[in-house]
């Protein structure tokens, strides 16, 4: 715990310095570290280069928006970041409408190249055997999995889809594509990583649209909705459905995450939480979120990270984004505003 304050304080002393620094000299930038602690995606406004990344100390105490730019000469980072991934010092930072990927050492957030062949409105990323895979979904136009060498991000593979390719993740060595966009669409792909070509397809069992898929201990989970309940799915890493939870009466789930043996997810403004040995759902709310005063704000984000429950309402999209994190009781601990349209928050 003394540790924890002493770099607390260091990187306070530290954001003093950058800010006197540039009030007296544009020119000088100060050396920051950015492990330990929360990383918010913010998409910025489609159709300008204004996406930058928020980071936010693991005590939620301290606050520093822009990291991208404040590491390099005040560079833009691009235009709808997407995600953020992270293999060895490096995270990769996805930019959906610029058609390209920044990487950046994880600790400085100073740029280590970029890559932007073979991506045609890339959507997410993994990896798997020295590889990343990276799922293209051009709006009424090609889809797509792209594969690169991360030795030397070269591109070494494109494997066409002719459904959609959207989120995508790793386990068991092998890479799962969700088929579904914009919550539509009822199947999963297998790509076998041997030879990087898919291998089968993974149908949810009654045709209901997937939401989302994700890892977790080398299993993959899909969360689908019905008309009047929703499911997760658990899916082996060979690629076969090994266990089915109903959440009778729950329709349109969505936002699966999973942390310390629960699974959270969201229906409207909703947040929901069981333990993933439970074989009834739960019958109410952990809690709702505010409605926002802008449509299809409230929600836009959502993501459970080392015990704590980030919410964003993306303020209309045109402003920053109001960020509300909870305990896993459900309290409100921290509210702060983060960048326009936030869409993720990931632990470095």
């Amino acid at each position: 715990m003394k540790l924890n304050k002493f770099l607390h304080l260091l990187f306070a002393f530290a954001l003093l310095l950058g800010v006197a620094s540039c009030s007296t000299d544009s020119t000088s930038e100060q050396e920051m570290f950015y492990g330990n602690g929360f990383l918010i995606a913010n998409e910025g406004n489609y159709g300008t280069p204004n996406a930058e990344v928020t980071f936010v100390s693991s005590d939620l105490s301290l606050k520093q928006d822009n990291i991208f730019g404040a590491n390099n000469g005040g560079a833009k980072l691009g235009d709808v970041l997407q995600m953020i991934a992270f293999n060895g010092n490096n995270a990769y930072l996805l930019l959906n409408n610029s058609n390209k990927i920044q990487i950046v050492n994880r600790f400085s957030f100073k740029s280590v190249g970029e890559i932007t062949a073979g991506l045609k409105t890339p959507r997410y990323m993994t990896f798997a055997k020295n590889n990343m895979y990276v799922t293209n979904d051009k709006y009424l136009g090609a889809k797509s999995v792209s594969v690169y060498k991360l030795s030397d991000n070269s591109l070494v593979k494109e494997i066409p889809f002719t459904d959609n390719a959207e989120r995508i993740v790793e386990a068991g060595g092998n890479i799962f594509v969700q088929n579904a966009t914009a919550g539509f669409g009822t199947k999963i792909s297998f790509i076998n990583t041997t030879t990087n070509t898919v291998d089968k397809t993974i149908s949810t069992p009654n045709g209901e649209n997937i939401k989302k898929i994700i890892s977790n201990n080398q299993i993959v989970y899909a969360i689908a909705a019905g008309t009047a309940d929703s499911y997760i799915y658990q899916i082996s890493s060979a690629g076969d459905i090994t266990k089915t939870t109903t959440l009778t009466g729950i329709k349109d789930a969505t936002n699966l995450e999973i942390s310390n043996g629960k699974f959270y997810f969201t229906s409207d403004r909703n947040v929901y939480s069981m333990d993933m040995t439970a074989t009834a759902a739960p019958t109410s709310p952990l809690f709702t979120v505010a409605a926002s005063a802008h449509q299809y704000s409230d929600l836009y984000g959502f993501n459970v990270v080392n015990g704590l429950i980030f919410t964003s309402d993306a303020n209309g999209f045109t402003e920053g984004s109001k960020i509300v994190v909870y305990n896993t009781s459900g309290s409100i601990v921290k509210t702060f505003s983060a960048g326009i349209s936030s869409n993720s928050v990931f632990w470095n």
